[in-house]
């Protein structure tokens, strides 16, 4: 890493970045080009939080190892998924930042996760050579969204030191209405084109209420996002936004009827996009 890159923005991005299927971290597609794009816009950064979907935890935890282990979190994949490592180095100085900044929770130092792959899946084509330490924060599945969104908001200055937040989820994510026979396709239901909009345009708008109250919202929202984990890391870009952020959306599709792919980026460095 150069330090002098580092210097050169104010501010690093805050990422929501779509997954999808775990296949995608293996496959090639206009999803995995995206990401690889993305991250040729801004210097290498000095670390990575990275909240994901698949660590739901009974309070708030931030890996604080120094070499985490890559997680399969997942069954009935091909082998080759499951040979996938990714053996990017863990930051305890990292963790112990973390744990320093939030307030509004106890953050515990966890020894016993990794990286999961909602983590993994998209870094790998972010930055393959696996030298990014990287540090993961769990969700505490008995917080509210507007509690996940205030933890978010406190790990701001992050981004003035160097470090990428992401954020690893989908907007829309209903595996049960999933056209399976379509699942390599360009396609999205009626209700999740208007679900992924509508979270679109309050993103846009500053609509913050709205986008802590989606189970208010109705059905096409119940059938779009029946259970949060996939939903509550877009809380985590939107929690660290800066007012001098301009914000655009990237891998903006959906697949197989029932999910989106769609990706947000926060960033006040706009020559450098």
């Amino acid at each position: 890493m150069n330090p002098e890159k580092i210097q050169e923005i104010e501010l690093f991005p805050s990422l929501f970045l779509g997954h999808g299927s775990p296949m995608n971290a293996i496959e090639e597609n206009e999803f995995v080009e995206g990401l690889r794009n993305v991250s040729k816009t801004f210097p290498e950064p000095k670390a990575i939080l990275v909240v994901s979907a698949h660590w739901l935890t009974d309070g708030t935890f931030v890996t604080a190892m120094e070499n985490p282990p890559t997680i399969h979190d997942f069954g009935g994949f091909p082998k080759a998924l499951f040979d996938v490592q990714y053996p990017a180095p863990g930051s305890p100085s990292l963790a112990k930042e973390v744990q320093s900044l939030v307030k509004s929770q106890s953050i515990q130092l966890d020894y016993d996760w990794g990286l999961d792959h909602g983590t993994w899946s998209v870094l790998k084509h972010m930055y393959p050579k696996a030298n990014v330490p990287i540090v993961q924060l769990s969700m505490d599945y008995k917080l509210s969204p507007d509690k996940h969104y205030e933890l978010a908001k406190e790990l701001t200055p992050l981004r003035k030191q160097g470090v990428l937040l992401v954020a690893s989820g989908n907007i829309v994510h209903n595996l049960r209405m999933v056209a399976w026979e379509r699942l390599n396709e360009i396609y999205g239901f009626d209700w999740a084109i208007s679900v992924n909009q509508k979270v679109k345009d309050w993103i846009v708008s500053g609509d913050i209420e709205s986008l802590l109250t989606i189970r208010s919202k109705g059905k096409e929202f119940e059938w779009a996002i029946p259970t949060t984990e996939h939903y509550l890391p877009l809380l985590y870009t939107i929690g660290t936004q800066s007012p001098s952020d301009q914000i655009s959306f990237f891998n903006d599709k959906p697949v197989a009827g029932a999910l989106t792919m769609t990706s947000v980026r926060l960033d006040s460095n706009s020559g450098l996009n």
